[in-house]
This record gives structure tokens, sequence and C-alpha cells, in this order.
């Protein structure tokens, strides 16, 4: 049986830990409203960006001078998996749910038997799979001195997965991030880059009576925004994954300290009557002691 100052020190340590996961969840709460302020406004201009792509895509899919990130190698045999992740924990199953997707995948692909090479974005998704797939992974970057996610980060990423695409390294490439939907919800998703694929327009939204002229052609207007394109996609995947995060530890520190407030209750009962049955039993020591006289 614990003694009175082992239980004391056991609910001053869990009171400790309380406080910190308490503030975790205010520094979470206060980054939140921005990442997701960031996410959110980064939303119509990728969805734009692949409207206006998509258009010009289907006049010129099919063609001879249709660019390689459009109409891909023709082969699908190496496929780039492109895992983003967190580089710190205690965000719940934050990283957990996005590695475990890219696993599923790069397994399912692995027993399809084709080439599978993982680059990981982020220090947590690097460690999670490393175990596994370790001769698998081609790149890491982390940004864990950066205090916030710039276009440039992205455009960083996706200059290097353009080197390796251009070099003939993979023939296919997918990022796996987490979209943001609320703090309780954050959804893993696969999207792929590379070739690159769009929604075909509806009437409504396209106009089909509507004819356009591009200046200059389609095939130079789409060799120089497909690669920014490429960069734009992984910067917002970068955005939601950075609200995703927030919300996610700040409902994991929430968790955490409900769990505290009852742990610290039930500790505290303990103590309670610990120290009564030590008092009660002094009593009855004192009282048979003085009978005995």
């Amino acid at each position: 049986m614990a003694s009175l100052k082992d239980l004391r020190n056991r609910i001053a340590s869990v009171k400790a830990t309380q406080k910190i996961t308490k503030a975790m969840q205010m520094v979470a709460a206060a980054k939140l409203r921005r990442a997701q302020q960031a996410a959110e406004a980064a939303r119509p201009y990728a969805q734009r960006m692949e409207s206006v792509l998509g258009n010009i895509a289907g006049a010129i899919s099919g063609g001879p001078d249709a660019p390689l990130l459009l109409t891909g190698t023709g082969k699908d045999q190496t496929h780039l998996l492109l895992v983003l992740t967190a580089e710190r924990g205690l965000c719940g199953a934050f990283n957990s749910s996005i590695v475990r997707l890219a696993r599923e995948r790069a397994l399912s692909l692995m027993g399809q038997g084709k080439t599978v090479k993982i680059f990981c974005v982020g220090r947590k998704g690097y460690e999670a799979l490393r175990r596994q797939f370790e001769k698998q992974i081609v790149g890491v970057v982390e940004l864990r001195a950066n205090k916030g996610v710039t276009f440039a980060d992205a455009q960083a990423v996706a200059d290097k997965i353009g080197a390796m695409f251009a070099a003939g390294e993979f023939d296919v490439a997918t990022q796996f991030f987490s979209r943001f939907q609320s703090v309780i919800s954050q959804t893993p998703t696969a999207q792929q880059l590379i070739p690159a694929t769009f929604e075909a327009p509806s009437e409504a939204a396209s106009g089909a009576a509507a004819v356009y002229e591009y200046e200059p052609g389609e095939a130079e207007i789409l060799a120089d925004l497909l690669p920014r394109n490429l960069a734009v996609q992984i910067f917002k995947a970068l955005l939601e994954n950075g609200a995703s995060e927030q919300g996610a530890r700040m409902s994991a520190m929430d968790n955490a300290t409900r769990n505290a407030g009852e742990m610290i209750k039930k500790q505290t009962l303990t103590y309670n009557r610990t120290r009564q049955a030590m008092i009660t039993k002094e009593l009855i020591e004192i009282i048979s002691g003085a009978e005995a006289l």
C-alpha cells in the first residue's frame, strides 16, 4: 500500500501535468484560429487554379504538345508517396492517421509489384515510416526551424519533386495529408499530383457555348502553370495540415486535462481514506494502551 508521502507526490505530479496540458490546449486554440483562416483562404485559390488548368488541359489533352506533368510518362510502375506530417507529437491520431493511409497505399502498391518511393515532409512521418520502409525513403524535409509554413517551403518541396520527375525517378506522385474539417474532425486524404488530374468542369460553371483563345498557346501556358500548380497544391496541403494539427492537439490536450482532473480526484480520495485509516489505527492503539494500564 502506498504511503501518504507517495500519494502526495503522485497528486502533485498529476497537477503539474494538468497545468502543462491546459497550457498546451490554450496555445493550440490560439494558433488554430490563424491556421484555420490560412487554410480556408488557400482553398479558393487552389480550386480556381485547378479549374483554369482543367479548362486548358481539356483543350490540349492527348495532343503531342501536352506537358509530361499533365500526361505522365505513360507508365504506372514507380510511385512516389509524398507524406506530409507534423514536426511534433501530442496531437492525438493526427500523425498516425496520415501515416496509416500512406502505409496502406505503399503495401497495396508493393503487393501489385510496383516500385514505391517515399518522400517525407515532417519529422513524425519519417520516424514512423522508417521502421518499415527505410529503404524506400528517398528524401526528408524537416520544417522545425520555421515559425510558420510559407509558400517558399512548398516551392522548395515542389522543385525537388519536379526535378525527380524530370530525371525519370518515378511515374506517379501522390501526396498524403489531413484535410481540416473541424476541431474534432480531420480527414486523412490522398491527392494525386503527377500526372495532374482535374475534375471535368460542369456546363453551368464553364459555359457550354463559350470559346476561348489562349495567348500564348495552351502548351506554353501549361508548361508555366503546371509546376506552379504543383507548389500550390503542396502549399494548400501544408496549410490544411497546420490547421488539422492544431485542432487535433487542442482536442487531445483537452481530453488529457479532463483525465488528469479525474485522476486527481481519485488519488485525493485514496489519500483521504488512507489518512483516515492511519488516524483511526493510531487512536485504537492509544485507547488500547490506556485500557491496558
